[in-house]
């Protein structure tokens, strides 16, 4: 999941930032999350440096702060590498300025026509994470579950294990911070999933690699985060 964060000191324009990025993720159902909107780029930064997620920045250059946008980018840069840097702003001649701070600026928003700038940041939205996916495929190995419509990656290495679910032709993975239903069977799972995974139950499908311990007389697994799911006798030679 990308986290999508904005600053700019103007109350007005932000809200309306916010509101084509909250609207452009419900509606292209972008597994996206709009972390925070503020006029302070201290509050940002301290919100990135307590993050874990690749981060989406709509930055405004002029912040009448000692800190502007261009060293809050930089500051981005130290904690964030991978992220989509975008500047929002009614100084298109900047953008030289970009190159001299290195920053490496995805896009730049103009705000002097609201109209083009909503398309703009929409389209902004889409390419990140777009580049994102493919980042991320390059980098990790990735599986891709299609919920509602919505395709969403997730890093092999944050997969716990997979539960069927009560709901017919349902499975639940469970991840290291989220579980997501979808619809799938362990038959299906089974023959495409990589080595890292094995039958460990007739319900539960488990990721060797955040497996911490295996309890053979209580025939229970326990995995890295604390969640557990039963092993059956059948399968516990072979787990």
């Amino acid at each position: 999941m990308l986290y999508v964060f904005v600053c700019e000191d103007h109350a007005a324009q932000r809200q309306a930032i916010v509101q084509t990025i909250q609207n452009t993720i419900l509606i292209e159902e972008l597994d996206m999350e709009l972390v925070l909107g503020t006029g302070d780029p201290y509050a940002l930064l301290q919100k990135v440096k307590g993050s874990q997620n690749t981060g989406v920045y709509f930055l405004d250059i002029d912040l009448n702060s000692s800190m502007d946008g261009m060293g809050l980018a930089q500051q981005i840069r130290l904690f964030d590498p991978r992220g989509f840097i975008i500047f929002v702003t009614a100084h298109s001649e900047l953008s030289y300025m970009t190159f001299q701070y290195r920053v490496e600026a995805m896009d730049f928003v103009l705000k002097d026509n609201p109209a083009e700038a909503k398309v703009k940041i929409r389209e902004c939205l889409l390419d990140a994470i777009e580049r994102y996916a493919l980042e991320t495929n390059k980098t990790h190995k990735v599986y891709t579950v299609e919920v509602g419509g919505r395709k969403i990656n997730i890093d092999y290495d944050d997969i716990l294990f997979f539960e069927t679910s009560n709901n017919v032709h349902k499975i639940i993975l469970h991840g290291k911070g989220r579980q997501i239903e979808f619809s799938s069977t362990m038959k299906e799972l089974t023959g495409t999933l990589s080595g890292n995974f094995v039958r460990c139950h007739r319900s539960f499908l488990a990721n060797k690699d955040n497996i911490k311990e295996v309890d053979t007389k209580n025939r229970m697994v326990y995995f890295t985060n604390g969640e557990t799911c039963l092993m059956s006798v059948r399968m516990m030679k072979g787990l």
